[in-house]
């Protein structure tokens, strides 16, 4: 199903658009000489940022304020940016000129010290929904199909499901994280998440559309994938970053994946075809919001966040089509188990 190759490209096509963090906010000297100001005296106007003039120890534990309050603060050069760009952005609104980026990003209003409230907030929703998707899929294999004498499913692709919902979890969870702080460590761990995600999707992909459920063969299609992907990751986390070679890897991954479920959906029979037509069809016109790429309304909902939004619905009829899969395999199965006995 083509929702792998869209899950993974919303959570990785930004990449494509910050290659660089040079923006024309950032450009602007105005704001420059704002930043670089501000780290020296710790102030941005009136506004003073305490943490510019501290020490890196935070002294003992009982005079340190708690972590809730802690994660509001981004560190001096952080706060000095981001009040910087607040006061820039105020200038150029009263000179009737459009919003432009810094480093990369949109001026987004923070909230609680989240730096882009609303693709969390999405993200977050996207997590609750595979969340929802892989329960109702165990609890259906376990609880509503019937079980062969050892207890285990007749569906052969249910471990395998179990293992793309997990991995889908774990993406939505560092998507959320990046976009509410980001920082290397969050960045790395989110497209790390990404690409494996998408990895696996492509052996899920294979497996499922030419229906390999041989132990042996099923081991021949995914070692030389797994090996590629984790030689991949490792190479992005500990060798290079490097946002064009990540986005070409990415790519190939999922048009393959994409093919792959287009042509199973032509040629076979599966009572619920219509929903992956569904899935690849509205995936294909939400990313024209990534094309489109606009400021953030109210400072919040940009072009990106609205995808991440657009995701949740198409996340809930993925795993639908999947339960629908197991469903439709296990009747199946029975029929011929049925048919041989007599």
């Amino acid at each position: 199903m083509a929702v792998h190759y869209w899950t993974a490209l919303f959570l990785l096509l930004p990449c494509l658009f910050c290659i660089s963090n040079a923006s024309a906010g950032d450009a602007d000297p105005d704001y420059r000489t704002c930043v670089s100001e501000c780290e020296i005296s710790g102030c941005v106007g009136q506004l003073c940022f305490p943490q510019c003039n501290s020490s890196s120890d935070g002294g003992p534990w009982y005079i340190q304020e708690p972590l809730y309050l802690q994660w509001k603060k981004w560190g001096c050069q952080g706060d000095c940016r981001y009040q910087c760009m607040v006061n820039r952005e105020t200038e150029r609104e009263t000179l009737g000129q459009a919003p432009v980026k810094y480093h990369g990003k949109w001026p987004f209003k923070r909230v609680l010290g989240i730096q882009e409230p609303a693709s969390v907030a999405f993200s977050v929703l996207n997590l609750a929904m595979h969340f929802h998707g892989w329960l109702s899929f165990f609890i259906m294999i376990y609880y509503k199909l019937p079980l062969k004498q050892d207890r285990t499913a007749y569906y052969e692709y249910v471990g395998l499901w179990h293992i793309y919902g997990l991995l889908s979890m774990n993406s939505w969870f560092w998507s959320a994280v990046f976009h509410s702080r980001d920082v290397d460590l969050t960045e790395r761990l989110d497209y790390s998440s990404a690409v494996a995600i998408l990895g696996f999707s492509l052996i899920l992909a294979i497996l499922r559309t030419f229906d390999i459920r041989v132990e042996a063969a099923r081991v021949m299609v995914s070692a030389p994938i797994l090996a590629f992907v984790t030689t991949h990751i490792l190479y992005i986390n500990f060798y290079k970053l490097d946002y064009g070679w990540n986005m070409i890897v990415c790519v190939a991954m999922g048009v393959s994946q994409l093919f792959l479920w287009a042509r199973w959906a032509a040629v076979s029979s599966h009572p619920s075809n219509w929903k992956l037509w569904v899935v690849v069809i509205a995936g294909g016109l939400a990313m024209l919001l990534e094309i489109y790429d606009f400021p953030p309304y109210e400072g919040y909902f940009d072009a990106h966040s609205i995808w991440h939004a657009a995701t949740i619905p198409l996340t809930i009829l993925w795993w639908s089509f999947i339960r629908d899969d197991a469903e439709f395999r296990t009747s199946s199965l029975l029929k011929k188990t049925k048919t041989k006995a007599k």
